[in-house]
This record gives structure tokens, C-alpha cells and sequence, in this order.
């Protein structure tokens, strides 16, 4: 049977307070006081839709061999590239195969949504990864600001080990302009929130629910967790009823503590849904975006044997409140700034040299000597160790995933940061390995010689004139895993 094999989530460290926004923008419109209460995730300088999907599908694949995924789809409203294969860093990034489909989901708010149901109808061999990110801007002042947030998840679908058996799915499309983003245009433009309701959530969600789980010859009583994609405060409760399901039943939209996060939220409520499943359960999650798409899951005993990950819950106990809303608007660039010379350098990214070195630059691959097992990065033709020397013998390993420590930092003022101080250090990878790197993440404050780090691909330079993004591997301050 197929269906959901593993989950993963992702959510940006920082967290916008939404009151001041409110604050800064009250005297244009005093009517978004009624949008002030909770937070909104927001990215780092150096994050966007790609980086996040990175790491929501690391957080899905733990433990699992890379060679097991034999598809990517991804999904995003927001992606760097409009005709670069986006999928094809992520990969790299998560060192699947060559041997892979891979393919980008764009221009829909149930992308996400899409693309999980289609993997489920499939039926090739191999398991496909499902990955949503997304890193939506808005306008200055708008409500759309203080509504969304940024943030991935990822699920791996397939025949063995499943730990949710896909019952049923149904999926309607109408083209129904509720909200639209030119190709050219940096921000979307939303038509009034009753209409959209009205004609839109009302008419359409409770219908298709209906309708799913007509066909997984299911009753509403039977429904344990209904996730319904529109973070609304009371809709789902009132699309729920509607569909004769109990409203108690409804998953937290997560829109107090994460906001809208696009084509993401789907699938980032399924994995907060099944981070607290129990064997048994029925699960119904609805997508609304020019239609809506609908899937009923059944939770299975293999959910007990998943591995702990960090999920929805892990990520959301990571959080730290920011509260400078300049520095939202100038991450997102909407704020110009003086940067100085310094960030006037020349980013050209040689295509050819990024493309020999993928392996090293993108997939953090190192390597292990055969002859006396020291770790080095990058891989050379030569063994590092001093007592060893060997030729020929180093075997390719990831480095991503690897322990590592802090040895030495430095918080660096005058070097340009888009958020100063400047933070890098000399990294030190258990078994052998040292590299200076970029730190993210963290407060030069936080740093301490010793410190437990994590490896996450950032943004590492953005090539401005010629619109061309180049990633690399930053350390961050190391996370517990949640069950």
C-alpha cells in the first residue's frame, strides 16, 4: 500500500512580534490593531524557500538512506529561479542520486497539497519526496504582512514502513482569482476576505470533504484530526461543522505562532498533526487555491517505530522573538540600505567551478581515509593526518550531518553583514576535519569555544546583477531532537 512514510518541518529560528508591526504602522491604518496579537516566522538574511526545504527534508530522511528516494517534487510559490531546475540544489544539497525525478511545483497555494496526492497515486518504484517551502513578501502595512509566515515541510511517500495509508483523495479546480502574484510582481494582491470566504472556503472545502470521504467509505464521525489549510480564526471550526464533523476535532492552523506560510501550510499541519498521531487515527486535510484538494490518511502502528525528529514542535521550541521590524523589512528587501563599499564587491559565481565542485560545495561531501579512518574536508587525493599520508584512499562522506564543535570565533564588525556583528569561526568535525565557516543563527553573545554546532545550507552571496543565488554550508548552535 502506498502512503506517508516520514514527515519533516522546518521553521525559521526568528519569530516577528506582530504588535510591533501594528506599532509601526498605526498611523497609516489603525484597523491592523485587530491583526496585532500572536507572532509571525520570518527567515534569516540568509534563508529562503530553497535553504528551507533543505532542511524540512533532512528533518524527514533521518536515518534514511539517501539511494531510497527515487522522485523530488517541490512546491513553492516563491522559489529563487524561474528557469533553473530549483529541485535539482535540493538534491544535490541532500545528496539523493542522479538517478532521480525531480521536478518544481510552482504558481499554486495547494502546491503542496498537489503534489502529495499525485506522489500517493502514483505507484513507480522507489519512494517519492514531497518538499513545500515557501518565503512569501507583502506589502508595507498590509495585513497580507502580518498574516504570513515562512517555513517547509517535507514527507516521504512509499510502500514499506508506512506509518499513514493514504484512504482516499478528491480534488476540485475552479478558477476562482482570489489572490494573484504577477510574473514580474514581487507581492500578491488579495480580493475581499468575505468574497473569498463566501464563494470561495464555503462553497467549496465542505463539499470536497464530503466527497473524499465518500470515497474512503468513511462517515465525519469517524474523523480524529482535520486539518483545513486556511489560517482564519473560527473558519475551519465553521467549515468543519459544515462537513459534520465535530469542530473539536480541527488541528491548530498555527497561525498565533507561524502565520500562513503559502504552499507549505498543508503539509506543515499534516507533520504537526502526525507528530502527536496514535495508531489508528483518521486524518483529513484540506488545501484551498483556485480549488481545493482533499486526502484522508489512516495512522498506522508503524507511526510507534519512526525515529525522533524535530517536527513542528521541535522547531517551534527553538523560536526567538525579534522585534525589530526594520530589520524584517530589510531582510525581505523591502528597505533599502546603505551597505557600504564593502558588500560592493563583484559576485560573479563562475557556473563551470560550482558545477565540478556540487558535490563538496552543495552536498557537503568530505571523505574518510581507508587506511587510518581521519575525516577530512574537502576530499583530496592525499590523507591529511601527518602520521598517515596515504594516496588513493579516501572514501566520499557526508559532512552535513556529522558532530561538530566550535574551536575558535570571532564577532567581526567591520566585514559587511546584512546582520552585524559578522559571526564565523574555525569548525571542528568529530573524527578529523576542520573548516572555517560562516556561524548563523546565533547572537555573538551565544558563542563559546566548545559549543555543539549543526550544519545548514544558507545563502552564502546573492549576485545581484546578474539574479543568481549561490549556497554554501553555515553552522548553527545544535538542536535536540523531539519524539
Amino acid at each position: 500500500m502506498l502512503g506517508i512514510v516520514s514527515y519533516g518541518a522546518y521553521v525559521p529560528r526568528l519569530r516577528l512580534q506582530r504588535e510591533i508591526v501594528v506599532k509601526s504602522n498605526s498611523w497609516f491604518d489603525p484597523g491592523l490593531a485587530a491583526h496585532r496579537a500572536g507572532e509571525r516566522s520570518m527567515c534569516n538574511f540568509d534563508e529562503d524557500a530553497l535553504t528551507m526545504a533543505v532542511e524540512a527534508a533532512r528533518d524527514c530522511l533521518l536515518g534514511m538512506p539517501a539511494d531510497r528516494v527515487a522522485d523530488l517534487h517541490l512546491a513553492s510559490t516563491s522559489l529563487p529561479y524561474a528557469s533553473r531546475l530549483n529541485a535539482s540544489i535540493v538534491a544535490q544539497a541532500l545528496n539523493l542520486p542522479d538517478e532521480l525525478g525531480a521536478m518544481d511545483i510552482t504558481a499554486s497555494l495547494r502546491g503542496g497539497a498537489s503534489a502529495l496526492i499525485n506522489a500517493l497515486r502514483g505507484g513507480a518504484g522507489g519512494a517519492t519526496l514531497v518538499v513545500a517551502s515557501d518565503r512569501r513578501k507583502a506589502k508595507v502595512a498590509g495585513t497580507q504582512e502580518l498574516a504570513n509566515g515562512d517555513a517547509a515541510a517535507a514527507m516521504l511517500v512509499g510502500g514499506e514502513g508506512v506509518i499513514a495509508q493514504a484512504l482516499a483523495a478528491h480534488s476540485l479546480t475552479i478558477d476562482m482569482a482570489d489572490q494573484y502574484r504577477g510574473a514580474q510582481d514581487a507581492t500578491s494582491t488579495y480580493w475581499e476576505e468575505r468574497w473569498i470566504r463566501d464563494e470561495g472556503h464555503l462553497k467549496q472545502i465542505p463539499g470536497a470533504i464530503g466527497a473524499a470521504l465518500k470515497k474512503a467509505n468513511l462517515a465525519a464521525a469517524q474523523v480524529d484530526c482535520l486539518c483545513i489549510a486556511v489560517p482564519a480564526k473560527g473558519l475551519p471550526q465553521k467549515l468543519a461543522k459544515m462537513a459534520g464533523i465535530d469542530p473539536a476535532r480541527v488541528q491548530d492552523v498555527l497561525s498565533d505562532r507561524i502565520g500562513n506560510t503559502g504552499a507549505a501550510h498543508p503539509l506543515l499541519m499534516l507533520a504537526d498533526c502526525l507528530g502527536r498521531a496514535t495508531p489508528g487515527e483518521v486524518i483529513v486535510l484540506a488545501s484551498f487555491g483556485q480549488g481545493v484538494d482533499v486526502l484522508v490518511l489512516r495512522v498506522t502502528e508503524a507511526i510507534k517505530k519512526l525515529p525522533p525528529r524535530r517536527g513542528v514542535a521541535g522547531w517551534l521550541a527553538a523560536g526567538r522573538k525579534e522585534e525589530n521590524y526594520l530589520k524584517f523589512l530589510a531582510f525581505n528587501d523591502l528597505l533599502p540600505l546603505e551597505k557600504g563599499m564593502r558588500a560592493e564587491a563583484d559576485k560573479l559565481t563562475p557556473l563551470s567551478v560550482e558545477y565540478r565542485n556540487r558535490r563538496a560545495v552543495h552536498g557537503f561531501m568530505g571523505a574518510v581515509c581507508k587506511t587510518c579512518g581521519t575525516y577530512q574536508w574537502p576530499r583530496m587525493d592525499i590523507c591529511v593526518n601527518p602520521g598517515c599520508g596515504a594516496v588513493g584512499t579516501q572514501q566520499e562522506v557526508p559532512f552535513a550531518d556529522r558532530p561538530a564543535r566550535l574551536m575558535s570565533y570571532t564577532a567581526d564588525r567591520l566585514a559587511y553583514c546584512l546582520s552585524p556583528p559578522a559571526c564565523y569561526g574555525m569548525v571542528e568535525f568529530e573524527g578529523g576535519g576542520r573548516l572555517m565557516m560562516d556561524l548563523t543563527d546565533m547572537d555573538a553573545s551565544q558563542l563559546q569555544v566548545g559549543m555543539p554546532l549543526r550544519m545548514s545550507l544558507r545563502i552564502k552571496a546573492v549576485d545581484a546583477a546578474r539574479g543568481f543565488t549561490r549556497y554554501f554550508w553555515k553552522a548553527a548552535a545544535a538542536l535536540p531532537l523531539e519524539n
